[in-house]
């Protein structure tokens, strides 16, 4: 390429990278020649060594490739010509008509490749990836992630990734894990995550679907899944392997490194040519729906849902940009969820965050070291980890001295009523600003939360306990709602946009109706905007379902709105329970009073489809195996408490299911009678129930990779205690 083309491309970072190191009062007009000598003879903002970066050097041709696309006149060449195309399709090689709207900000449509260029003119010297190796912090820049992910794509190419075909990425969260999402997409593929806790089974269907070319996996243990299943995987080329080396040479299995050496064999122009091409409204990332109703469903996601998304639904839950703040966050939830994937991956390269990995088992306690080490500026968890959290808590305030645990409670209840009262108000009276100084910011500091000012929750409901537990510590829990087809959250909650229960307002941008609404102006929620995603994966008949013929995308999920928007979750239609006697019930409600009415209670879960009467299945709160975090038999701490408040002596699961304990039967008896009490109307009324000898989980099947409750596989498993209930 010539030298002027190069020097044109890439003169505006590097000027902002060479400045940013100039001594004061030192000289700031410099030649383009002088700019571009000096960062390719190897000069680097400062940074640890990186192992991820050994061999990989920025050289004048990888530097010119990799920023030559992100001109002006390069951007240009990328807008879709939507007026032939229809609002969905089923195809991963298809094209969709962009939802473009009055009211939505006409931001031109964008490709990632484009989104990712722009992130490099601003913020190519800072730091984007923080990761842990032997036992030290070791970070990347962003102009070393972008050659990184198109070193990648360059190793996909030559291990013979098609058009339109995937890399499912079998993994924990790591720098392998981006570096493989973004190349893929560079390379004109589509990047599909698969949960690491699917079984062979469920990796086959996925990589099956998806027609993946190639397979990304962490450990020995994912690559033997795809060993057992390769024959039937009649798309796959080839596995590529980090975090651990292969025990043994396998054909076709490749390491990291062995990747981006094979990545180094194509040129540059090839990797262009494709990118080139690439258009906003065709597929580039493939989310699996968990299962819970059926088999996944494959949500196709267009290049515009993800960087619209990444743009406008982080400004509506005040992520700031760089050059404001540069966000810290914790990458720990499964990247194969959509929550998770736009809040690290995309929105982090919009605005040029510093995403820190957390380790394989950060859920099984190591989470906490990494917030205290990281120390987060927002942070995103599903309802069960906030849960977890607030038990950990409330079980070392139960082992505390008598003062201790005294004062948190004081500081706790003060800090409570003054966010109840005053939601929207800065300005605390002096006995809150005192527990805030004397008790609560020492224990913010400790879960690692000192400079958080953004705490998200989604995917699942979660209890009024949780929310107000959290407003005691001064932590404002915002929600987020939305599906894997609306590309994360439709609704957001922020500090400037914020009720309590709610799940926000409608993204600027965005529309939202509810269709066949009730009495109570309860209806089913339905949504249109740049959002909404292409259509499911090879399934007319399910993307017929999902978006009617005027394009709105229906939830299945029921809520209401208030009159200022925002809006309130009360139930989903496929879960709503259809009594014989023809009443309607949403089973959200009740299993919350439940569990609000009795804290011993871990899941509850409402029974009655078809039924003569209302029943319930019950699990108590049990501590989690270090190793393994699966329910153990043992009680956590405030379960405990709730025993010997009652008058039993109970410390285990078995104490109580086993010999029926008499004090704690008897006790959550009367929480119920309190319950139906409070009930509208009698076939609202819990009339059985029965406590199971194990709480729920994800291996025992009754939870999803994100703990969210699979109704049909309990109904399934425990099939014999509920048809004891209806027994005559």
């Amino acid at each position: 390429m010539p030298e002027v083309l190069l020097l044109r491309s890439a003169s505006s970072i590097l000027r902002t990278v060479f400045l940013s190191r100039l001594p004061p009062g030192g000289p700031r007009c410099v030649c383009k020649l002088s700019l571009n000598a000096w960062y390719l003879q190897g000069a680097r903002p400062h940074v640890r060594s990186s192992s991820l970066t050994d061999g990989h050097t920025l050289s004048k041709e990888s530097l010119s490739h990799a920023l030559d696309l992100s001109s002006p006149e390069k951007a240009k060449d990328a807008q879709p010509n939507s007026a032939e195309e229809a609002l969905w399709t089923t195809r991963a090689d298809g094209r969709v008509r962009l939802r473009l709207d009055p009211s939505c900000p006409q931001q031109r449509a964008c490709t990632v490749h484009q989104m990712f260029c722009r992130a490099l003119e601003q913020y190519g010297h800072l730091h984007a990836l923080g990761f842990k190796r032997q036992g030290s912090w070791e970070r990347i820049t962003y102009a070393q992630y972008y050659l990184q992910a198109r070193q990648a794509a360059k190793g996909f190419l030559k291990l013979g990734l098609e058009r339109a075909h995937s890399v499912a990425i079998l993994g924990f969260n790591s720098p392998e894990w981006f570096f493989s999402a973004v190349g893929t997409v560079f390379a004109g593929g589509i990047v599909t995550g698969i949960y690491t806790t699917s079984s062979p089974e469920a990796c086959q269907y996925i990589a099956r679907d998806c027609r993946a070319n190639i397979i990304v996996v962490d450990a020995q243990k994912q690559l033997e899944k795809i060993l057992k299943i390769w024959e039937n995987l009649p798309h796959l080329k080839a596995v590529v392997m980090y975090g651990e080396t292969p025990v043994e040479k396998v054909a076709s299995v490749y390491t990291m490194e062995e990747l981006m050496e094979l990545g180094g064999q194509v040129p540059e122009e090839d990797l262009d040519a494709i990118l080139s091409t690439q258009q906003p409204n065709q597929c580039c990332a493939l989310v699996y729906t968990s299962g819970t109703t059926g088999s996944p469903k494959g949500v196709m996601l267009s290049q515009d849902n993800i960087t619209w998304m990444a743009r406008y639904g982080s400004q509506a839950g005040s992520i700031q940009p760089a050059e404001v703040q540069q966000e810290v966050v914790v990458s720990y939830l499964p990247l194969s969820h959509i929550a998770a994937q736009i809040y690290d991956l995309w929105t982090g390269i919009q605005w040029g965050a510093q995403v820190c990995f957390a380790q394989p088992d950060a859920l099984k306690g190591s989470l906490v070291d990494t917030l205290r080490e990281v120390e987060p500026t927002s942070h995103m968890g599903v309802p069960r980890v906030w849960e977890k959290i607030m038990e950990r808590i409330q079980e070392v305030a139960a082992q505390s001295g008598f003062i201790r645990r005294k004062m948190l409670l004081w500081a706790m209840a003060v800090m409570l009523e003054h966010n109840l009262t005053c939601p929207s108000s800065d300005l605390k009276p002096f006995a809150a600003r005192l527990a805030d100084y004397l008790v609560l910011a020492k224990v913010r500091q400790a879960l690692g939360f000192a400079k958080c000012r953004k705490s998200f929750y989604g995917a699942a409901p979660m209890t009024a306990e949780t929310q107000r537990f959290f407003l005691g510590l001064n932590i404002r829990l915002y929600s987020a709602y939305g599906l894997s087809e609306t590309s994360g959250p439709h609704f957001m909650s922020s500090p400037c946009n914020f009720r309590l229960y709610s799940s926000g307002k409608v993204v600027p941008g965005c529309r939202a109706k509810l269709v066949n609404q009730d009495a109570e102006g309860i209806g089913e929620i339905c949504m249109w905007g740049r959002t909404v995603f292409m259509g499911y994966l090879n399934m007319e008949d399910k993307t017929r379902e999902a978006i009617d013929a005027d394009g709105w995308l229906h939830s299945g999920d029921l809520g209401r709105l208030d009159g200022d928007g925002f809006l309130y979750i009360t139930g989903r239609l496929k879960e709503l329970i259809i009594t014989a006697g023809g009443e309607n019930v949403p089973p959200l409600p009740i299993e919350e009073a439940v569990k609000t009415e009795l804290p011993l209670v871990s899941s509850a879960m409402l029974i009655g489809d078809q039924r003569k009467f209302l029943s319930m299945l019950l699990t108590l709160k049990c501590t989690l195996d270090p190793d393994t975090c699966e329910p153990t038999d043992m009680l956590t701490e405030q379960a405990v408490e709730f025993c010997q408040r009652v008058g039993s002596r109970a410390t285990r699961v078995s104490d109580i299911v086993g010999r029926k304990d008499e004090a704690v039967y008897r006790a959550i008896e009367e929480g119920i009678r309190r319950v139906n009490g409070n009930a509208a109307a009698r076939p609202y009324h819990i009339q059985k129930w029965a406590i199971l000898e194990r709480d729920f989980s994800i291996s025992g099947g009754e939870l999803g990779p994100t703990m969210k409750l699979k109704r049909l596989a309990v109904l399934e498993k425990y099939k014999d205690v509920i048809d004891s209930f209806y027994l005559e």
